[in-house]
């Protein structure tokens, strides 16, 4: 099993670049934002590898980080998410985001993924939030402010410090990472206008 590629850049194709390895071209998929965050044809590169081993074929997928090939991996454990639907995923959120998405519960942002319905979004969300933290840098403040939306149990403050930022055209989400960050940053005694100021400043970074 090939776990990691260190080589150049030979060329590129659609979804797929080709590594030369000691003058061995190995094709490796990619998922958009791996493909364009990769060097130049000629240059050095180092690509970690997950090896897929099936009756017809072996297929590599290469990814920049050991966070973005664990993501694969784990979004792959739901049901209906193949190695394809994994790397459009990923092609449409950056790991951070991803995390960030299926703590919150925000299937609107999975689903902006092609080949990923509302549907499936919903059972990436449900299946994998327990272990989303761990895959990535959610934010505990974040993660406090999402269980106390499902428990309907928000303080009116942040409920309407979000309630502004949504109605200024933030999604969702953001609004939320937003308002989390602006609590751990001012504390849970913050009223409704600080929240929203020091909100729109973390949206601003």
């Amino acid at each position: 099993m090939i776990g990691k590629l260190k080589g150049q850049i030979d060329s590129y194709g659609e979804d797929f670049v080709i590594v030369d390895v000691h003058g061995v071209g190995y094709v490796v998929f990619c998922s958009s934002r791996t493909l364009q965050a990769l060097p130049p044809v000629g240059e050095a590169v180092t690509v970690w590898i997950e090896t897929q081993v099936r009756e017809d074929a072996i297929r590599l997928f290469g990814f920049r980080s050991e966070a973005e090939q664990n993501w694969f991996r784990l979004l792959q454990s739901v049901q209906g998410v193949g190695a394809k639907v994994a790397l459009a995923i990923q092609s449409t959120l950056e790991p951070g985001a991803l995390a960030t998405a299926i703590a919150t519960g925000d299937k609107a942002q999975v689903a902006r993924a092609n080949g990923v319905g509302p549907k499936l979004a919903q059972r990436i969300c449900v299946e994998l939030k327990d272990k989303a933290p761990a895959f990535g840098m959610v934010d505990p403040a974040l993660m406090q402010l999402s269980g106390a939306i499902e428990a309907k149990a928000l303080p009116r403050p942040v409920s309407d410090a979000i309630s502004a930022l949504t109605n200024l055209g933030y999604p969702q989400a953001q609004a939320q990472s937003a308002i989390a960050a602006a609590m751990t940053a001012l504390g849970d005694g913050a009223e409704t206008g600080q929240l929203i100021r020091q909100g729109l400043k973390e949206l601003a970074k």
